[in-house]
Parts: C-alpha cells; sequence; structure tokens
C-alpha cells in the first residue's frame, strides 16, 4: 500500500477506527456499560485500544494489522452495535 491512494485509503480506515473506539469509550462514559456488556464477543476493551494506538502512535501503523482488524473484528462489533440500536428502541 505504498502508492497515494492506497495511504488515503489506510488513513481513512484508521480514521474511522478512531472515531469507533471514541465512541465506544463516551458510550461507557455515559452509562452504556450494561448494553457494552451484554455483548462479551466483543474485544471492547481491544477496540477502545486500537483507537488509543492509531492517535497516538500514528507513525507505527502496520497496514496488515488494520487489516487483520477490519477482516477479523468489525463483522462483530457491526453486529453488537446493531443490536444495541434495536434493544434501545424497544425501550
Amino acid at each position: 500500500m505504498q502508492d497515494d491512494e492506497g495511504i488515503d485509503r489506510l488513513d481513512g480506515i484508521a480514521m474511522m477506527l478512531i472515531w469507533m473506539g471514541e465512541s465506544i469509550k463516551n458510550l461507557e462514559k455515559l452509562g452504556g456499560r450494561d448494553l457494552l456488556d451484554a455483548h462479551p464477543e466483543v474485544d471492547w476493551k481491544g477496540a477502545k485500544g486500537t483507537r488509543d494506538i492509531l492517535s497516538h502512535h500514528y507513525e507505527d501503523i502496520d497496514a496488515e494489522v488494520v487489516f487483520y482488524i477490519c477482516d477479523r473484528h468489525l463483522n462483530s462489533i457491526k453486529t453488537a452495535i446493531a443490536a444495541m440500536i434495536q434493544q434501545l428502541e424497544n425501550l
């Protein structure tokens, strides 16, 4: 991923992962810990930690690790968030 398009794509993905991690932290601060605990299949701590690494150690980003995260973990996060939204809508 050495060309400009690849670097732009990596930057965009990294920014979205930072946003997701920050959103998880904010949900937790606002009392959403029960929502997160209801989905132990998701590594919430890992998602928040990924945000911290991407935000504070951006120069050390490994594109292969970012790809692995997206490939292996985003579907479970997406499924959990959809379930949370449905749960909140049913209150």
